[in-house]
């Protein structure tokens, strides 16, 4: 996702700062800099893109964009950056759940054993037929937003919402292997939806142990690398966070170090002053959970070296396996 449109706002810019969460993600610097020295000398070998961020809209705001948010004929086009339209249909047609009962399967013999984990796979495959739908306004606590957005895309085609679910598909296979139950929020198996309210209600209807969504991000060219996303504390209207803020920077915390050791990939170079974690405030998903969650935006959809690591089944399950061995370790503790 990029930071246009409903719970994607761009964040308003901030001093950095130094405290805790550089504390703790200083120690896992010494293993995300073997992994990105790797990654450098044989992931940048495809060529395009720079490793330094290139392009910011003219209100600061890296990977955010001029069209409106929330207007009909925005969501009505096709699977671009939240809110914002390349002109790109759809490059396939969606094949659907792989494994439509997966998530019933009953868990096995495992460390996870009675845990329960949610994933919610970013936006849908379906939400650009829905503009209407994805386009009415939703209460996420602090204010209103609109309901979802269609997701971005690589300039190929290589849509958001194909790559959340495949990542979440193999991460709940891995996850159930260790005992865990998992749920979905969707499985491919809706035509549109669900809006980010009721995402952040099917985590708190599981009495979710963990939840993360997964999402692409859809910055400008050279904008590379991953961050999670944690929330801020926030109490307001109908949200409360408060609870899960130190709970869900662990786990944040934790998937963001496993996942620089399995995939290689270095911490965002343009969101997170290079710690791989940035806390909003502005999230519905967010803002209403009442059980520890994250998000996290696996790489930069729009430039081309990000691209050619999402759109690799071999990656793909690299980024699932360090996505699970961080709620894992959250979860064993």
């Amino acid at each position: 996702m990029s930071y246009v449109g409903p719970d994607f706002d761009p964040p308003a810019p901030r001093r950095s700062r130094r405290g805790p969460m550089t504390v703790a993600v200083a120690a896992l610097v010494p293993g995300a800099l073997v992994g990105w020295l790797v990654w450098q000398a044989v992931g940048d070998s495809g060529g395009g893109g720079s490793t330094s961020a290139t392009s910011t809209t003219s209100a600061g705001a890296p990977g955010a964009s001029s069209a409106a948010p929330g207007s009909a004929s925005a969501a009505a086009r096709t699977p671009t950056a939240s809110g914002t339209d390349d002109g790109k249909p759809p490059s396939s047609t969606f094949s659907g759940p792989a494994t439509p009962a997966a998530s019933d399967l009953p868990a096995a013999a495992g460390p996870l054993k009675g845990k329960v984990v949610v994933i919610d796979p970013g936006h849908n495959p379906g939400n650009f037929q829905h503009a209407a739908d994805i386009n009415r306004k939703v209460n996420i606590g602090t204010n209103w937003k609109e309901c979802d957005t269609t997701g971005t895309s690589t300039n190929a085609g290589y849509t958001e919402a194909r790559f959340t679910l495949d990542v979440a598909r193999r991460l709940r296979t891995l996850l159930q292997q260790e005992g865990a139950t998992v749920k979905f929020t969707q499985d491919g198996d809706r035509s549109w939806g669900p809006c980010v309210d009721e995402r952040a209600r099917i985590g708190n209807d599981a009495h979710a142990d963990a939840v993360v969504s997964i999402h692409a991000d859809g910055s400008a060219a050279g904008n590379r690398g991953f961050h999670v996303i944690l929330p801020a504390s926030v109490h307001s209207g109908g949200a409360d966070t408060r609870a899960i803020v130190a709970p869900s920077r662990d786990l944040g915390e934790r998937i963001a170090g496993n996942f620089v050791r399995d995939t290689g990939s270095a911490p965002s170079n343009y969101i997170g002053g290079g710690t791989g974690l940035d806390v909003r405030s502005d999230l519905g998903g967010l803002n209403l959970s009442t059980v520890p969650k994250v998000f996290i935006e696996c790489g930069n959809m729009r430039d081309s070296k990000d691209a050619a690591l999402l759109t690799s089944g071999a990656w793909r399950q690299k980024a699932a396996r360090g996505i699970s061995e961080g709620i894992v370790s959250f979860l064993r503790g």
